[in-house]
């Protein structure tokens, strides 16, 4: 999913740096007025687990491997703003220190990565949770279905930027397929771990997730020691 320098045109990377600049600009604001002090910490660990998810590659299919994007599991546990500042982070340091991804293709991978799935994700998550049970069950499910649809976003937003200004040879129709295909199958991946990591996160410390927000108080309810009366 990163995209390297010259992949895109100038007009289509410098647009993409535009709004991405102006999205996380706007993210750090939100960020600020939506987190609250007991998460704030969280967005820096988010950071640091993304980046170290990302260095672990997963086989798909045909000799192509995959790996956390991770955007839809920040937004989950701080919340789209802070995740898509988080994500971005790892991004730039990538970019910067690891060649990971081409600087002056940073705006896109920063759009696609971070924005689009954080946002994207998020929005999708909130909207099957709308359809299901208040549950901890239920949040497990949307962050599993959200996560692997926000990595198809993602893959969408890359075809659309190709389509725009892409300096490669292939067909769109050859790109949408290949991206679409891989990135499905991507997804699977990104959605177990999103679900296996918020699951254990809402097993031990169900206020460090964002998303779970409104089922606080019955989660804390179900602790043992709660319930028994200890401190």
């Amino acid at each position: 999913m990163h995209i390297p320098d010259g992949f895109m045109n100038a007009g289509v990377s410098a647009a993409a740096g535009v709004v991405s600049a102006g999205g996380i600009g706007y993210s750090l604001v939100k960020a600020k007025e939506t987190l609250s002090e007991k998460l704030a910490p969280m967005a820096g660990l988010v950071a640091a687990f993304i980046f170290a998810v990302q260095m672990l590659n997963f086989p798909v299919a045909a000799g192509t491997s995959g790996h956390l994007l991770g955007g839809c599991l920040a937004a989950i546990l701080v919340g789209p703003y802070a995740g898509a500042v988080a994500v971005a982070v790892v991004l730039v340091v990538q970019a910067l220190l690891f060649a990971d991804g081409g600087v002056t293709a940073l705006g896109l991978n920063v759009l696609n990565m971070a924005l689009i799935t954080s946002f994207g994700g998020y929005a999708i998550f909130r909207l099957i949770r709308g359809v299901l049970p208040a549950n901890r069950g239920s949040v497990v499910a949307a962050s599993g279905i959200a996560a692997v649809l926000s990595v198809v976003l993602a893959a969408l937003g890359f075809v659309v930027e190709y389509a725009i200004g892409g300096n490669g040879g292939a067909s769109i129709t050859t790109v949408a397929a290949a991206m679409l295909g891989t990135h499905v199958l991507i997804g699977i991946g990104e959605g177990i771990i999103t679900a296996l990591t918020i699951g254990v996160v809402l097993g031990v410390r169900p206020d460090l997730v964002y998303g779970a927000q409104d089922l606080l108080p019955t989660l804390q309810l179900r602790d043992p020691s709660i319930v028994a009366g200890r401190p």
